[in-house]
């Protein structure tokens, strides 16, 4: 497995870091992953060996606000910049091979709308977790607040008040969390608006979504609720849909004890869709 990294210069001339690790073959296809809200593209280089073990390039930007990129920690002016920075991700890709869109938690929420406003770029969307329904509690004073500054003052940021156990049942999985500079726990109001827009847009429209997809989400995912990921599923206008809801696992199902196996299905479902 080959490394490189860069920076990509966004529509607006913010600075994106970018990473790609590419098998030691030429490679079948490329899987671009879309990292969720505070964390960075770092966390998934595991994921990434097992793409480049089956020959397959995993590309990946820190979105802005995010890890290595420039920008406001937590914040993106609007959703067309999230698809014009996705967009740019994609264009370091050969287009004449699969391309694969993988996204997990606002991530995945991002794939799955870049997939329906902009389908003729890819091969299939991948959503782990996807943030169509949020389930954390988020307290009405927080979430009141975020929706009139968002208008006003779209930068005016709040913790996001994720609770690092959540996220896995490894409990070296959550201390590398909490110890990660990289990682944080900022959303800005615009963001926020943003994301709850994405959601609710996708269960709104899934008639409309005829790219092939595959869900995945766990039983116990108290960040993501797991009933959206089922009503999108059933209301999908593609006829090539998957959704395996893995038993007793929280929300980063690729960081969870059984990780090899949830990895692996993912590997297999995009070599059968090369």
């Amino acid at each position: 497995m080959q490394q490189k990294q860069d920076q990509l210069t966004a529509s607006d001339n913010v600075q994106l870091f970018w990473r790609a690790w590419e098998p030691d073959t030429p490679a079948r296809a490329t899987v671009c992953l879309v990292h969720g809200i505070g964390e960075h593209s770092g966390r998934y280089e595991h994921v990434a060996a097992a793409f480049t073990g089956a020959g397959l390039a995993f590309h990946a930007i820190d979105l802005r606000g995010h890890g290595r990129s420039e920008g406001p920690r937590g914040h993106t002016p609007s959703l067309t910049q999230w698809f014009d920075d996705i967009e740019l991700l994609l264009s370091r890709t050969n287009p004449k091979k699969t391309r694969i869109l993988y996204g997990h938690s606002l991530g995945g929420a991002l794939a799955l709308s870049f997939g329906l406003h902009r389908p003729e770029q890819l091969n299939g969307i991948l959503a782990t977790g996807p943030s169509l329904r949020i389930s954390a509690d988020v307290p009405p004073v927080k979430a009141l607040m975020g929706k009139v500054m968002a208008g006003i003052w779209p930068t005016f940021s709040q913790h996001s008040g994720l609770i690092a156990a959540d996220l896995s049942r490894d409990p070296l999985v959550v201390q590398a969390y909490i110890d990660d500079p990289l990682v944080h726990d900022w959303a800005s109001s615009r963001l926020f608006v943003d994301m709850v827009a994405v959601g609710e847009e996708m269960l709104e429209r899934a008639a409309d979504f005829h790219l092939p997809v595959f869900l995945i989400h766990g039983e116990i995912d108290r960040l993501c609720d797991r009933s959206a990921t089922e009503e999108f599923y059933e209301a999908i206008g593609s006829s090539d849909k998957t959704l395996h809801i893995w038993p007793t696992l929280f929300h980063e199902v690729h960081n969870e004890p059984e990780k090899d196996q949830v990895i692996q299905e993912m590997v297999e479902w995009v070599l059968v869709h090369i």
